[in-house]
């Protein structure tokens, strides 16, 4: 089935793409101006998000251009929706409470959005994520995440 022309921009992935890479370049702004040792890491991840987003972005209009007809890019709009809450909410605990007990609430809560529904998985996930940004960061690399205003030292 061919897809009108005109909506060859408003395709989901396209769509999805563009504002990956919009908000991607905005947070990259900032991250340029942190020291060289902070900025790696977020540096890194952002121009990452770049490129796949791109590649994304080529993909889906490549297959616009070959008249293939765009699939909705979600069934459930709703847990999308509580999905991009629960990271602004993230967003506002992590400066609150701190890096860690935002990440403790915010893993187990964003799976359970999604539907995982087992206690003992979501306890696992969210030590083993929560375990291993600490091993690598703060232990073996020595980088200090926020502590929050509430909680900070």
């Amino acid at each position: 089935m061919v897809e009108p022309r005109a909506s060859r921009l408003l395709r989901p992935e396209t769509l999805t793409a563009l504002g990956i890479i919009a908000v991607a370049a905005a947070f990259l702004i900032p991250a340029l101006e942190l020291r060289a040792n902070s900025a790696l890491l977020p540096v890194a991840m952002l121009i990452g998000l770049i490129v796949l987003a791109t590649v994304l972005l080529i993909s889906d209009q490549r297959k616009a251009a070959a008249g293939h007809v765009s699939k909705p890019m979600t069934k459930a709009p709703g847990r999308v929706a509580g999905a991009f809450l629960l990271v602004i909410a993230y967003v506002v605990a992590t400066s609150l409470i701190g890096f860690y007990p935002a990440t403790i609430i915010t893993v187990p809560l964003v799976a359970h959005v999604f539907g995982y529904r087992s206690f003992f998985g979501l306890a696992a996930a969210t030590l083993i994520v929560v375990g291993a940004i600490y091993l690598v960061f703060d232990y073996a690399m020595a980088q200090q995440f926020p502590t929050g205003l509430l909680l900070g030292r």
